[in-house]
């Protein structure tokens, strides 16, 4: 068994694209099928990881989606990169910490490849950058773990339309605010997908 790398074009149903993840746990939990890294995008939605509250939804005329991923309110929309999971923890000494920093060095050495340094928060687990003097979220990361089976991911602001955060507290977060790769560094990030596959694929083998 390995890992099954996955990149669709097509802006993929929130709910459908998790029903896809649930039943690949299951499998792997069954002795089924390989591992997961997929790449997609969603349709504009807000989404409520297991932690939110109500008070950080600010505009009350939004649905929201209650998740099982770990964290609290985001949003997703086009020009924003999704990355899934579906990765055995068994195989990996049951280490949940160390499978969040794969994904944080990950994405970190990935954007260093384009020019942008980005840094982890060990209080506030994302991706950040600092521009002039203002710490600003780029990445969010979410988890959550069944029978040792990870699963869900993170996304990753390309140019997706930032106007969206305004309607929420993203992550719970109020004294820092949301960029883009576009709005920090004018660039072409088409091979973003495949640098990540390759950083992520390199650290998670066994």
């Amino acid at each position: 068994m390995g890992i099954d790398l996955k990149k669709t074009r097509k802006p993929v149903k929130y709910n459908e694209a998790i029903d896809y993840l649930e039943k690949r746990v299951n499998n792997l939990n069954n002795g089924q099928g390989n591992e997961l890294i997929w790449i997609l995008e969603h349709p504009q939605i807000y989404t409520g990881g297991a932690s939110y509250k109500k008070k950080e939804i600010l505009d009350k005329s939004i649905r929201v989606i209650e998740t099982s991923r770990g964290g609290k309110v985001t949003c997703h929309g086009p020009g924003q990169l999704i990355c899934y999971f579906v990765i055995d923890l068994k195989k990996r000494n049951k280490d949940i910490r160390k499978f969040i920093n794969i994904i944080e060095n990950s994405i970190i050495e990935s954007l260093l490849s384009h020019g942008i340094k980005t840094k982890s928060d060990r209080k506030n687990i994302g991706i950040w950058i600092d521009i002039d003097g203002s710490k600003k979220k780029i990445g969010a990361i979410g988890i959550k773990v069944k029978k040792w089976i990870a699963f869900h991911g993170f996304s990753l602001n390309i140019e997706n339309d930032l106007r969206m955060y305004n309607k929420i507290i993203p992550c719970g977060i109020k004294d820092c605010g949301i960029t883009n790769l576009k709005e920090i560094k004018e660039q072409s990030y088409k091979n973003l997908p495949n640098i990540l596959f390759n950083k992520l694929t390199n650290y998670l083998k066994i």
